[in-house]
């Protein structure tokens, strides 16, 4: 057995854990799949690249509106792929030569599971190595979610993991589900071309969302896409020139790839148990505020025990736990009180804080205010009659409860509010305590603001 001041187990945001407080000495790093871990290789950052296209193409189809006579002339979709892997494949293979030839640092490329106490057994293309550690960080993300009907069909099918590495697009794509990855995937692949089905069993999109964006953007997704609201699919069945999905209802669709975007579990080791790590009822590591597992010396981070899927949040905790390793009688706590989240679809959405149902829930005396971008200067020169920003008060305090915005640069825009919440800022100061440029875009969130009212 290899003994280790700190053993990592995955590559994402537990990537940066190793800080110079390391110098001199001894760090395992064990990766079983890409370096970077999912936003790196098969989330944000490709899906964002994608996303670009996709405006891009979306811009070209709506330039008459404006007065500019333009028309797409074709998708190479090659081209497009290539932009986006010929930009992160290098990254990840620096990762990976880094870690392995770098300083401090040894790299097990193989799958990790615990034996015991800090203790560590590592598959690495069949040969197992023994590792334990003083303090050990499990840092292992996240997996698709795959339907057993689907799961056990015997039809190919794909996820985030590798649908944006296929070589042509198809004709017709069926995708299941209707949150965060389905709404991107769509706008994507429609954009480009594709003729696009959305089957979830909910009976709206992004049903996590305040029920007023949730509503409004299945609105505009039903113009796009065709939605198929409460059914899950019972099965899939390859036929000789297409895929036939068959419906909860009875119905059976027709597709040429079936993307399956039911959401993400964590990817827990094997062997928790026996290292003393205990798990909430969803599969995720339980932590506390330091970021503590129920078993001494071992610490998590991220989608594998964080209640927030995101990357600013992985890269948050990991910064927390980073501290906490080297500093015992100082640790610092997650701060998960404001956590935003943005979805890159069309329109696009942010948000952050409590919807208008949770804080009337929560026993605020509640305001709201929805602004539409069409009201403002800006708005006007975009044509726009679909952009809201909602904001939720406070009545009594003034304080700002939630914020949520559907259009575009939505995920920049919500940011002074983000700010505002983090920092204790009430709305009328956020209102009146600067200057907001005229006629930038930014002055529907302070209308939204000047809006709400107060006692």
């Amino acid at each position: 057995m290899t003994h280790y001041d700190l053993a990592i187990i995955g590559t994402g945001s537990g990537n940066s854990v190793v800080t110079p407080d390391f110098d001199g000495k001894r760090v395992a790093v064990i990766e079983k799949a890409l370096f970077g871990g999912t936003c790196l290789n098969v989330g944000c950052i490709p899906t964002k690249m994608f996303v670009y296209a996709a405006e891009v193409a979306t811009t070209v189809r709506d330039a008459a509106r404006y007065g500019v006579d333009a028309h797409l002339d074709g998708v190479r979709w090659p081209n497009i792929r290539d932009r986006v892997f010929g930009r992160i494949d290098p990254i990840e293979a620096g990762g990976r030569y880094y870690r392995v030839n770098g300083p401090n640092t040894t790299a097990y490329l193989g799958t990790a599971r615990f034996t015991g106490p800090r203790t560590l057994v590592v598959d690495v293309d069949g040969r197992e190595h023994e590792v334990s550690a003083d303090q050990v960080v499990i840092a292992t993300g996240s997996t698709p979610v795959v339907p057993e009907p689907i799961a056990s069909s015997g039809v190919r099918f794909h996820t985030n993991e590798d649908v944006m590495r296929i070589d042509e697009l198809p004709a017709r794509m069926a995708i299941v589900g209707g949150g965060y990855i389905a709404s991107e995937f769509a706008h994507v692949f429609s954009s480009l071309g594709v003729q696009v089905t959305v089957i979830t069993r909910g009976e709206a999109m992004l049903r996590a969302q305040d029920a007023e964006i949730s509503r409004r953007f299945s609105d505009l997704a039903a113009q796009r896409w065709d939605l198929r609201f409460g059914r899950t699919v019972a099965g899939l069945a390859q036929q000789p020139d297409h895929i036939a999905v068959e419906l909860s209802d009875g119905s059976t669709l027709e597709t040429d790839l079936v993307l399956v975007a039911t959401g993400r579990r964590p990817l827990v080791p094997e062997g928790v148990d026996l290292a003393g790590i205990e798990l909430h009822d969803d599969g995720r590591v339980v932590v506390d505020e330091f970021g503590r597992t129920t078993a001494d010396g071992v610490w998590s981070l991220g989608d594998v025990s964080s209640p927030y899927q995101l990357k600013h949040v992985a890269n948050h905790e990991a910064r927390v736990v980073a501290h906490n390793l080297v500093h015992p009688d100082d640790l610092q706590e997650f701060d998960h009180r404001f956590v935003p989240a943005a979805v890159f679809t069309h329109p696009q959405i942010a948000s952050v804080g409590l919807t208008e149902q949770q804080a009337i829930d929560a026993g605020h005396h509640v305001t709201v205010k929805v602004q539409k971008y069409g009201d403002t200067a800006y708005g006007w020169a975009m044509e726009d009659t679909t952009s809201v920003v909602k904001l939720v008060a406070d009545r009594r305090t003034g304080d700002l409860l939630g914020a949520h915005l559907m259009g575009p640069d939505a995920s920049s825009l919500i940011q002074i509010l983000i700010q505002a919440m983090s920092y204790g800022q009430s709305a009328k100061d956020l209102a009146r305590g600067q200057y907001w440029i005229h006629p930038a875009m930014a002055e529907v969130v302070e209308n939204a603001l000047l809006g709400l009212e107060f006692d």
